[in-house]
């Protein structure tokens, strides 16, 4: 049976609920004021897209001599000498094709994209300190698991110039989305 006191009651509760979330009165492109104003250059730290076209890539370079021994201090206990595999995924040495059974999703099989290599560590690790590595060290780190996955040279040197034109095998294997990079905070 509908009772009016019901009635009054929802409809009162419904309007403190937008009153308390920060309406204001049917304007729904105000705000809801949570938070505060970031500055540009604290922002500017979590600006770190990579696109394939190497779109975001920070100064900075590396290869895979220096890249191996820092894969040996922060990466091998998770991933294996050489890339292996361990606790973690292995991310070098893989043999089965996409194609098969048991495909082996290594970055030299499976990943379409070096700056995707760039992007990931630089956002992920290592895993007890993510983001916490210098544009170097990506680098260095990146050059070595393309040269453990035999794509690139021991001394070659990846930058943001030269990363992006390296190729690897299953980069037609994805449907590729041409996402445009978000527009820059502009200077204060």
């Amino acid at each position: 049976m509908f009772m009016p006191e019901t009635a009054v009651a929802l409809l009162c509760g419904l309007a403190a609920g937008a009153a308390l979330a920060g309406g204001d009165g049917g304007n729904e492109t105000a705000a809801p004021r949570l938070g505060q104003p970031i500055e540009a250059a604290a922002a500017a730290r979590f600006d770190l897209n990579v696109f394939p076209d190497g779109r975001g890539l920070p100064p900075g370079r590396g290869n895979a001599v220096q890249g191996r021994a820092l894969f040996q201090a922060q990466c091998v206990v998770c991933h294996g000498e050489g890339g292996r595999g361990a606790s973690a995924e292995e991310v070098a040495g893989g043999s089965e094709p996409l194609t098969s059974e048991w495909p082996d999703k290594t970055i030299g099989l499976y990943w379409p994209h070096a700056t995707t290599i760039f992007d990931f560590v630089r956002r992920a690790k290592p895993m007890t300190s993510p983001g916490s590595l210098s544009a170097d060290e990506v680098y260095a780190l990146t050059a070595y698991l393309l040269y453990a996955n035999r794509v690139i040279g021991e001394h070659d040197e990846m930058n943001a110039k030269t990363l992006p034109q390296v190729r690897l095998p299953n980069r037609d294997g994805f449907s590729g989305v041409d996402a445009k990079a978000p527009p820059r905070l502009a200077e204060p």
